[in-house]
């Protein structure tokens, strides 16, 4: 099969690759539709993927396809079937799964390689993480499902309720999807971020209150300043991986609020928290990573709902042949949205 192999930092190759068939338990989808994501960026820059990818190697791990094959032993699946898996499964046994924290699982298995003609996936993603995708639904649209799983999974932990003040600070794909998921469940949503067409879509998919930050990094002033703050909002979701942004967040939540640090922060770096402000005003602080079973599936309806529409957030479409100047593209462009690839 044709795939794109990563050999190091920034060298990517499309070459032919063998590709087995599946073992008992497993399938194999032909990929229609595979999706570039910001780990994928970092991990094209970096030429490896801690305890995931090391060159050569296929990478990659949004997906979904058609079913091409089907290993020994698997039932209520056939070849044909539309389908998205997670690029990940928990193993349901060790003592954070057994405390319902199964995205913390002590030996989650791992799936990349979806930028390929073809990818097997394992027996224990069959089991948990696969799932069918509706006659009417694009393939694009499918493979955002573990994108999304990840922000279900941080909306639930944020314990979200109708009628909450939410302020989303980062208007990138991530940002956007928590804007349309509390938008969906009632939520009135503020959003802090830059770019004009990113703000105008996050508009679309429901924030209330647009806080435009282009040019600007008085944060804590500007929200403070804005008629949705009040005394504070409920919940506030960081989406911008930015240590000051970290800080700035606890001061915008009111008393008893909760603060999700969902961006993912650059390795080895650290905050400073008003230790008095924490403790008078209870604030719960939270930073979701990964997903589960349960927010597969959710994220799975959700999209099968049209809350959240691949049209939202990929910016660009590619073949597999090209992708490696994709990859080199995005490198360039620091305001890069996600690619789909069409392979099928």
């Amino acid at each position: 099969m044709k795939a794109a192999v990563l050999h190091g930092a920034e060298d990517v190759r499309i070459e032919e690759v063998d590709i087995a068939d599946p073992d008992p338990g497993e399938i194999q989808v032909r990929i229609q539709a595979a999706l570039t994501g910001g780990t994928d960026l970092k991990t094209y820059r970096a030429g490896f993927q801690a305890g995931q990818i090391e060159p050569p190697s296929v990478f990659g791990h949004e997906f979904s396809g058609t079913i091409e094959a089907v290993g020994e032993g698997v039932e209520n699946w056939r070849e044909g079937d539309r389908v998205v898996a997670a690029n990940s499964a928990p193993c349901g046994e060790c003592s954070l799964c057994l405390h319902e924290q199964e995205a913390l699982c002590e030996d989650q298995q791992f799936l990349c390689g979806s930028f390929a003609e073809f990818i097997n996936v394992p027996a224990r993603i069959v089991e948990k993480n696969l799932h069918r995708v509706h006659a009417d639904l694009s393939f694009a649209d499918a493979a955002l499902t573990q994108y999304l799983a990840c922000v279900v999974q941080g909306v639930a932990e944020s314990r979200l309720w109708p009628g909450d003040r939410v302020l989303v600070i980062g208007a990138g794909p991530i940002g956007l999807m928590f804007i349309a998921v509390a938008h969906h469940l009632g939520c009135h949503v503020t959003v802090a971020g830059r770019h004009e067409k990113r703000l105008e879509i996050a508009k679309r998919l429901g924030a209330m209150h647009i806080l435009d930050m282009t040019g600007r990094d008085d944060l804590i002033e500007t929200v403070r300043n804005a008629p949705s703050t009040g005394h504070g909002y409920d919940v506030v979701i960081d989406a911008t991986g930015r240590p000051e942004v970290w800080e700035a967040s606890v001061e915008l939540a009111r008393k008893g609020g909760l603060v999700n640090f969902f961006g993912d922060c650059p390795m080895r770096t650290s905050i400073k928290l008003d230790t008095g402000l924490l403790h008078a005003s209870n604030i719960t602080l939270k930073s979701s990573s990964h997903h589960t079973p349960i927010s597969v599936r959710k994220a799975l309806e959700f999209i099968q709902k049209g809350v959240v529409k691949a049209d939202d957030f990929v910016g660009h479409e590619c073949t597999l042949e090209v992708l490696p100047d994709q990859f080199r593209s995005m490198t360039q462009d620091l305001h890069a949205v996600k690619t789909v690839v069409r392979i099928g």
